[in-house]
């Protein structure tokens, strides 16, 4: 009872939250973000030793001073989901920033839409809702709070047609779907583990990596379109980047397509480095016989 009525309040705060300009949103969050850094030890912790694994080549402080700035980031973006829910399509329009094709799979049928973790992430479903016609299906990870839950799953249907398969239902519900015409949102960049996944690596160090987009794609002959979210500051709200299709990807090489996509992706964190979201353990299953490295 207790953890849904907070959930009720907290919504309620979002709710708020959402009639104030961007500009003093923006400002909110670098100062929720302090605090984060200062209460959020296991995940403060977490995105120094990523940062440290990833940039071996910045000193000590200029990585704090980039997981400093990345906190200040997430937390804006935990509070712009007021606007993600409740804000009208007119002003949810006029903040985002569509750059490349976002008409791609209305021409050309399904498509696979790549969407690494990139702290704005969720304002890809909006701008794909918003500006486009073709249906999605993506993969759902069930939240443990159920009001938290129903919220999230309304939001991210809440333009459009979008079609949440939950985690568990396996891959099939995924293929069903986009033989009926939905293209599949796909998210490549977490470790969930050996299964299906190969050791490849992600700036320098091996991860445990996603066969399945590539997999996917090429079982379903879909062109492969990147959308990555930067966050701008201030007031100037939220570029939505349609890529251009990976050349050559997928092939009929899983494991070459996997190294592939992490070298474009390597390539993205580096343009905004304290944007990428380095409080997940990104590196956690390890290979046979080596030591964690958290």
């Amino acid at each position: 009872m207790a953890g849904r009525l907070g959930a009720h309040v907290l919504i309620a705060i979002l709710w708020l939250l959402h009639f104030l300009p961007l500009s003093v949103l923006a400002a909110l969050g670098r100062g929720l973000g302090a605090l984060l850094w200062r209460l959020a030890g296991s995940r403060r912790r977490i995105a120094l030793r990523n940062l440290e694994l990833c940039f071996p080549e910045k000193s000590a402080e200029e990585r704090e001073a980039l997981a400093r700035e990345h906190f200040g980031w997430l937390a804006r973006s935990l509070l712009d989901r007021g606007l993600m829910w409740f804000a009208p399509a007119e002003r949810l329009q006029r903040i985002m920033h569509i750059k490349g094709d976002i008409q791609l799979a209305e021409r050309a049928g399904p498509v696979t839409w790549v969407l690494p973790h990139f702290v704005g992430l969720e304002w890809a479903a909006l701008a794909l809702g918003l500006n486009q016609r073709a249906p999605g299906v993506c993969i759902y990870q069930r939240q443990s709070n159920p009001v938290f839950d129903a919220r999230l799953r309304a939001a991210r249907s809440r333009f459009g047609t979008t079609h949440l398969v939950n985690r568990h239902e396996g891959v099939r519900s995924v293929l069903r779907r986009i033989r009926e015409g939905y293209s599949f949102v796909n998210s490549p960049d977490q470790d969930f583990g050996p299964k299906d996944s190969a050791f490849v690596p992600f700036f320098g160090v091996p991860a445990c990596t996603l066969l399945a987009p590539a997999k996917i794609a090429a079982t379903m002959k879909t062109p492969v379109q990147p959308v990555v979210v930067t966050m701008l500051p201030g007031g100037q709200g939220y570029q939505i980047e349609l890529c251009e299709p990976l050349p050559g990807y997928p092939s009929d090489d899983l494991v070459a397509d996997a190294r592939t996509l992490n070298a474009w992706l390597e390539a993205k964190v580096r343009e905004q480095p304290a944007q990428y979201f380095w409080v997940h353990k990104r590196f956690k299953t390890r290979p046979e016989g080596e030591a964690s490295l958290y």
